[in-house]
């Protein structure tokens, strides 16, 4: 990854392992600048006012090297953006400008935001702070059961049939609201139809009447003028045709004299052609044009005829064809609302049926996730410092749940972290130590099963300390084995679990402030973990506690 002008960044290029990577510094130092630099790529939202003070923009460049399985590869041969060369190969380039405007390009050809978006969605999954407190929302619980264990053709025909009979619910709506129509309305509807229908205005009649009344209206003119043409170019005295008669003849005389005027001769020659095919044509439309005040008349009456009724109708006089079809349809709804109500409401009803089925089938595979997906997080929480906790996940029917998308579900998590306490609902009974956990957990679970390849934790260990930090750091690198972990973190114990660590520093130099980023070999990691632990001045004793966490983290493997 590079990235060039971005907020207190001016040029920092960084290669990524596999497994768990650790990026740490003192607040402020840019971590979070690096992470909205990883968004930048993967399509987020840009904000100019993210380029470098004193910079006309900020650029972002990211490489990923896609396995062969990866269903990327076949979204970028889809959009025809995969490296001919090098079909693993991935390039995304995102420039920032100052002036609020962005560009992207994947492989070196253009791309539009959201393209870009989607493309990023595939490659990597950013988590941050506010993940634990999005968790309380129950679209948010639902989504994150469906993500682990639903299929999504269940999802979308689930969604099908509910879009099915919403549409089925509509049409009946429209047609009792045609139905509702009393007597005068649908006389009135008749007489409409009737006056339209007396116009018996064609397909393309208005086009060729304005066209036709434009050539009557100045028949006179083409006629006039028409005729100065033709005299001009050929049949008036000293035309433009004899003068190159004339022309012609004295250049006849020259070229045996001299060879050079050949070429003159034969243009103009070859002039004379074109002049006497340009009378000609000119002389073809004047003899067809004729002055005829009664035709021109007649086209005018049947122009103000529908543009009256146009009008009328507060339309233009082009939509009158439309306007026509509009109320026919309008009044075979009211003139046969009673016949054709039974049979909506039958396709209404069959439409509910789908939809439940799908629904039914839907509720099926949430209540088996459930179970699967309680208990793989409940292992994971009571790794975290809760040896008790109990985490289930509850499906039960939305009380009076309309049609919807969603099916006919209300999911809850439901959460107790103490023996003999009942699992309520996790908004109601977890304090924000334990919802961060129990986040993480829920992350660890599902992304285990279903995550990108690439997963990026912004400080999503935030509440935890001691011993339950260090077993968060074991499940981050265990996943790490999986897939690319990054995490943002304040921790030592966290840290010291990295396979690779990267020390983000401010610097302030000439009155500017600079970031900078370093990967740190072994002897600087047990420094760094060292001066995460606190204290003025780095004590032996917290040397020495720092290479212990790096000891036990290898033991982790």
């Amino acid at each position: 990854m590079s990235i060039r002008n971005l907020a207190i960044i001016d040029a920092v290029d960084l290669e990524f392992t596999t497994g768990f990577t650790v990026l740490t510094g003192e607040t402020g130092a840019g971590k979070s600048i690096l992470i909205d630099a990883i968004g930048l790529a993967i399509g987020l939202r840009a904000d100019a006012a993210l380029v470098r003070a004193g910079q006309d923009k900020a650029e972002i460049g990211a490489s990923f090297e896609l396995d062969a399985r990866d269903p990327t590869r076949r979204w970028l041969a889809e959009h025809e953006l995969a490296d001919a060369d090098d079909p693993a190969l991935l390039v995304i380039r995102r420039v920032v400008y100052a002036e609020g405007r962005t560009r992207a390009f994947v492989n070196g050809a253009p791309v539009n935001a959201g393209q870009l978006r989607e493309l990023g969605e595939q490659l990597i999954e950013i988590f941050g702070q506010s993940e634990s407190q999005t968790l309380l929302r129950a679209e948010v619980q639902r989504e994150a059961l469906d993500g682990y264990g639903c299929g999504e053709a269940t999802l979308a025909a689930v969604a099908a049939a509910a879009q099915a009979h919403g549409d089925a619910e509509r049409a009946l709506e429209r047609l009792r609201g045609a139905g509702s129509r009393d007597q005068t309305q649908i006389d009135f509807l008749r007489f409409q139809i009737g006056e339209l229908e007396a116009l018996a205005l064609g397909d393309g009649e208005l086009e060729e009447l304005e066209a036709e009344h434009r050539q009557l209206a100045h028949a006179g003119r083409l006629l006039s003028e028409g005729e100065q043409v033709q005299e001009l170019l050929y049949g008036g005295e000293n035309s433009i045709y004899d003068q190159l008669g004339g022309a012609q003849a004295l250049l006849a005389g020259l070229v045996p004299l001299h060879d050079g005027f050949r070429a003159a001769l034969e243009a103009t020659e070859g002039a004379l052609a074109q002049v006497r095919d340009a009378a000609d044509g000119a002389r073809r439309v004047l003899d067809k044009l004729d002055l005829d005040p009664e035709r021109l008349a007649e086209v005018e009456r049947r122009l103000g005829a529908i543009h009256d009724l146009a009008r009328k109708h507060r339309l233009k006089a082009a939509e009158l064809p439309a306007h026509l079809q509009s109320l026919r349809a309008q009044f075979d709804e009211s003139a046969n609302a009673a016949g054709r109500l039974a049979e909506l409401e039958r396709l209404r009803d069959a439409a509910l049926q789908r939809y439940l089925e799908a629904a039914g089938k839907l509720s099926a595979e949430r209540r088996r996730a459930a179970s699967r997906f309680g208990s793989a997080v409940t292992a994971i929480v009571r790794t975290l410092g809760m040896p008790n906790a109990q985490f289930v996940v509850a499906v039960e029917p939305a009380a009076d749940a309309p049609v919807r998308a969603q099916g006919v579900d209300a999911v809850r998590f439901d959460f107790s972290a103490n023996p003999g306490q009942p699992p309520r609902a996790l908004a109601k009974v977890a304090s924000g130590g334990e919802l961060s956990r129990v986040s993480l957990a829920i992350q660890v679970a599902a992304l285990a099963r279903h995550g990108t390849a690439t997963m990026i934790f912004d400080e999503v260990d935030a509440g935890i300390s001691g011993g339950v930090a260090e077993i968060v750091g074991q499940q981050l690198r265990a996943l790490g084995a999986q897939r690319q972990v990054m995490s943002v973190t304040h921790l030592a114990q966290v840290a010291a679990q990295g396979h690779a660590h990267f020390a983000i520093r401010k610097e302030i130099h000439k009155q500017q402030t600079y970031t900078r980023v370093t990967a740190l070999p072994a002897s600087a990691r047990v420094e760094e973990l060292a001066r995460m632990q606190g204290g003025v001045e780095i004590s032996a004793a917290a040397l020495e506690h720092a290479r212990d966490l790096l000891r036990r983290a290898g033991q982790t493997g």
